[in-house]
């Protein structure tokens, strides 16, 4: 028997007034095509609490989060709660059809953990699934949109392998919030409703069609009030039966049938590749930088192996005190565009491919790449090093990435901290839409080529069970007595990477709180040059850039960095202005 919450009215006077400002919100957003588009800029204020704190994508996930931390809640069972309500309510960027990735930190043991809920390649997937006739690359929204581009979802398995080590409250309870509001309904917010507004109707299957847009296939808007039952159903399964019931249910029986039989493009995706997904545990990959130690997710994640080499590159170099400052900027992107190269030649799935990750980090590697850095221009050209535990040749990597993600960050009472990015991948995931959530389309993560010019294999080549590359990097950062100093994460794409380094240099050299550091301008280098965010403000750092000679591309650049700070005095939270996040604390 599920217990009912305390209250049954999931919309308290405080979110409502939050949810009915980002339903109005209106005027142009300085946000990014790579994932997802703009839909607005609303500034958020820091947020200090004493005692606990949930920083998520919408305020009615953060809510559902508190809730838990209220009761006595571990930092899971925040998350796991927020994660139910964003499948929801921010179905475009994550939910159980998906996959993640967690931090979690121990404070009592002093333990960091780092758990892989990536999904996996079904066992019928061949490295030629993304190419024609003619073995050319499918267009990416036919790829994408099809059952030919759903992995094994991971995110409910490693939740619960997550909940099963450190929860606290019981798993029914944490699901009780998703389907009140499930039932009850929700306000599409101004964000979901542009998403909407820019998306072809006819890329979603019927069911995911007819729930997201009108008899006239006209989208939701703003401030309709979008109820799901069948997904109340779903978490009630799931709540009373546990994760067999979607891995080796009926769930997973239908799952299978739809990708099947996807009239868009079949997959091979089947109920044996449900009944045999694990998450696993991973090595965290941490680097120190300027006294503290920056930790983060690894292979199959390129996130923290790309933002350590990009650390150690610049550690040697003074960034000075002010944020953004044009010479500070040219080194940072110099880095990351080294960097950026090493992580399309080198990583992918460890299980699958020999990852020189250590390698990539290693101090002499990082030194003789550094020369390549001059600090008063750009490189014309960048590309990959030899890293000294090489022992696999890699072809020229194919992979181009989307991304619809979100980002939780939690610290709990006992100050054990919970760091989760989630996805789906591009903005609704593969659009199909089955016991009322939707499907990933993570397969398109792999490279559609499986070889290079030469012949090559590509590590990010598709393979049964393999998880594809991601980018996806929830972190966490040590002061140098060992703490905790801070929890952060973002969505983005491949942009994930630049999203959380220009957090950690804004929060370590320029001395910004949460919320200063998650609202400074979006900016970055990529082998092609240096993108950075649109906005009348940053035209005289464009052109100081351009006069080193970089090639600067001006694009919105829809971050969303949740982050939160430890500090004597308490926690201090900050929320992206750029997206529909909020923090929330006691």
């Amino acid at each position: 028997m599920l217990r009912p919450m305390s209250h049954r009215n999931p919309l308290s006077h405080r979110i409502l007034a939050v949810l009915t400002a980002l339903v109005l919100l209106i005027g142009p957003a300085s946000a990014l095509d790579l994932p997802e588009g703009a839909s607005g800029l609303a500034q958020k204020p820091l947020v200090k609490a004493k005692k606990h704190m949930i920083v998520a994508a919408h305020p009615l996930a953060a809510e559902a989060g508190l809730e838990m931390l209220r009761q006595g809640g571990a930092a899971i069972d925040a998350g796991i709660a927020a994660q139910a309500v964003l499948t929801l309510v921010e179905p475009q960027s994550s939910g159980i059809g998906g996959g993640a990735f967690v931090l979690y930190w121990d404070v009592a043991q002093k333990t960091l953990t780092s758990y892989d809920g990536r999904e996996t390649a079904p066992a019928g997937a061949t490295p030629d699934v993304f190419l024609d006739a003619a073995g050319k690359p499918l267009p990416r929204p036919v790829a994408m949109h099809s059952g030919r581009s759903v992995g094994v979802p991971g995110v409910l398995a490693m939740l619960k392998r997550v909940h099963d080590e450190y929860g606290k409250l019981p798993w029914a309870e944490l699901f009780q919030p998703a389907i009140a509001l499930a039932r009850d309904g929700f306000p599409v917010t101004a964000r979901l409703a542009k998403m909407l507004s820019n998306a072809d109707p006819n890329t979603f299957d019927a069911t995911a069609r007819a729930y997201f847009f009108d008899e006239n296939v006209q989208p939701r808007p703003a401030g309709y009030i979008l109820k799901n039952e069948q997904l109340a159903e779903t978490f009630e399964i799931i709540a009373r039966d546990g994760i067999e019931a979607f891995y080796k249910g009926p769930i997973a029986t239908d799952v299978a049938k739809s990708v099947q039989n996807d009239p868009r493009g079949a997959g091979t995706l089947s109920e044996a590749d449900f009944a045999g997904y694990q998450a696993k545990t991973r090595p965290a990959v941490c680097v120190p930088y300027r006294g503290h130690e920056v930790c983060g997710m690894g292979p199959p994640s390129s996130g923290a192996v790309a933002v350590g080499q990009t650390l150690g590159l610049v550690a040697p170099f003074d960034l000075g005190t002010t944020p953004m400052d044009a010479s500070a900027a040219h080194i940072i992107a110099e880095a990351e565009r080294l960097a950026f190269a090493d992580r399309a030649r080198y990583l992918a799935d460890p299980d699958k491919v020999a990852v020189p990750v250590d390698g990539l980090l290693d101090k002499d590697y990082l030194a003789a790449r550094r020369k390549l850095i001059d600090p008063n221009r750009a490189a014309e050209t960048v590309t990959h090093g030899t890293p000294p535990d090489l022992t696999q040749a890699f072809g020229r990597d194919a992979t181009k990435e989307k991304g619809g993600t979100s980002h939780v960050s939690v610290v709990d009472d006992s100050g054990d901290a919970f760091s989760l990015t989630t996805s789906i991948e591009f903005a609704f995931g593969a659009r199909s839409m089955v016991r009322g959530f939707l499907l990933n389309n993570q397969l398109t993560d792999f490279s559609f080529l499986p070889k290079d010019k030469d012949g090559m294999d590509i590590a990010n080549r598709v393979a049964p069970g393999k998880r594809p590359r991601s980018s996806m990097d929830p972190t966490l950062i040590f002061g140098p007595d060992g703490d905790l100093d801070y929890v952060l994460g973002s969505p983005g794409g491949a942009g994930i990477i630049l999203f959380n380094l220009k957090a950690i240099f804004a929060l370590i050299d320029w001395g910004m709180n949460p919320a200063e550091a998650a609202a400074l301008v979006n900016f970055g280098g990529t082998p092609h040059g240096v993108l950075l965010e649109t906005g009348a403000e940053w035209d005289e750092l464009e052109q100081a850039l351009a006069a080193k000679g970089h090639k600067v591309k001006r694009i919105p650049m829809t971050s969303g960095q949740h982050i939160i700070a430890v500090t004597p005095e308490g926690l201090k939270g900050g929320a992206d202005p750029r997206r529909d996040g909020i923090a929330l604390g006691d």
